[in-house]
């Protein structure tokens, strides 16, 4: 197995980045975590595995979770109309063109918005820094409101495939049919039968020193950038599509118990057929998983597989050939705005993570960080 101390202190010095935790896990625990470099550069403390992470849409699987959790209960439907749970979702429009004044026109969509819609970001509704139609029609909206997630749609749902605000609308969802905040209901039916305590819509006071600073690259290294990806104590509602933060650790737990069918601190967290469901390609002939951004601030352009045919199931990208760095076809992965990554590889028995915190997200470097330790993982004696 890789010597991952090693890897990740050569890697960071190499590419010059701040800091970082990595995690490699399989069925049976942990096999390899090292924590490298600076959590915070203005006061130079030093990175260690127990460093908070605001995990960004890492959070969107873990909702995806909760979510299927009540389509096994019957409480939630893949494929009927969401509008009676979501009414602000009901009789959608979508964006039909911009006049000569600037204004943008609309049309009625001809089908419903369901929850497979939202699952899988088919829906139509992206974020304003992947669609600049829907920031357009947005217009200024404030962070973390219930505005910034309610816009026309971009294309007809179920015909096209854009990143985006979907999941929040998922974690709305849940909320309105347990009864709970979204916070609440994860702490009971995941985050707590997992024994992921370090993972939350928001920092305990006596955890704040173990949070690690938001950076932004720039010409010269990088800076601070005190943004809170979910809202912080101005959000109007929990993230379900970025709000949380974790660990290393805590995420891995959550990955093995997807590695292990839904199994996970001797708890069924959600039914084996359900991890079978969420881990099929459910957008048919649609290519998913690649987008370009318009807020190069935020994000770069991402396709984490150039080239190739990417699907997407219940909460993340799948790809159906084998990946240029190792892992077999079939695995489940995605990522966090501020370049936090993960992968699970259900053929290989293998589960990685590496956890970094700055912007912009796909960042070349935090990239290359990672195919390198996948390729390590694989291809180690």
């Amino acid at each position: 197995m890789i010597e991952l101390q090693t890897f990740l202190d050569q890697a960071l010095q190499r590419h010059s980045l701040p800091g970082a935790v990595a995690m490699i896990g399989n069925r049976q625990g942990v096999i390899a975590s090292a924590a490298s470099g600076l959590s915070d550069p203005c006061t130079n403390r030093a990175m260690s595995l127990d460093n908070i992470f605001q995990i960004a849409s890492m959070t969107k699987i873990v909702t995806s979770v909760a979510a299927m959790q009540l389509v096994e209960r019957d409480l939630l439907s893949l494929d009927e109309p969401i509008d009676e749970i979501l009414p602000e979702l009901a009789n959608p429009n979508v964006i039909a063109g911009i006049d000569e004044d600037g204004r943008v026109q609309l049309k009625p969509a001809q089908s419903a918005i369901t929850l497979k819609h939202l699952l899988t970001h088919t829906s139509g509704l992206g974020y304003a820094f992947t669609s600049a139609e829907m920031a357009n029609a947005q217009g200024e909206v404030a962070a973390a409101s219930i505005a910034s997630i309610t816009s026309p749609l971009v294309f007809e749902p179920g015909t096209d495939w854009l990143y985006g605000v979907s999941t929040d609308w998922v974690g709305r969802a849940v909320e309105m049919v347990s009864g709970q905040s979204l916070g609440s209901y994860m702490d009971e039916h995941i985050l707590g039968p997992l024994a992921m305590h370090d993972t939350g819509f928001a920092v305990a006071p006596h955890d704040e020193g173990r949070r690690v600073a938001l950076l932004s690259r720039t010409s010269d290294g990088f800076e601070p950038f005190p943004l809170e990806i979910g809202g912080g104590e101005a959000a109007e509602f929990h993230s379900g599509g970025g709000g949380l933060y974790s660990t290393a650790a805590d995420y891995m737990r959550f990955m093995r118990m997807l590695l292990n069918q839904g199994m996970g601190e001797g708890a069924q967290i959600v039914g084996e057929d359900s991890v079978a469901l969420m881990s099929r390609n459910q957008v048919g002939s649609i290519r998913a998983g690649a987008f370009q951004s318009t807020v190069p601030l935020l994000s770069e352009d991402f396709d984490s597989f150039p080239g190739m045919k990417t699907d997407w199931g219940l909460g993340f990208l799948i790809n159906q050939n084998a990946g240029p760095h190792g892992r077999a076809p079939g695995s489940l992965s995605w990522a966090g705005l501020a370049n936090c990554y993960f992968w699970i590889d259900p053929v290989n028995d293998v589960a990685g993570l590496v956890l970094m915190q700055f912007l912009p997200f796909a960042d070349r470097a935090a990239l290359d960080l990672l195919n390198g330790l996948e390729s390590a993982v694989y291809h180690s004696a």
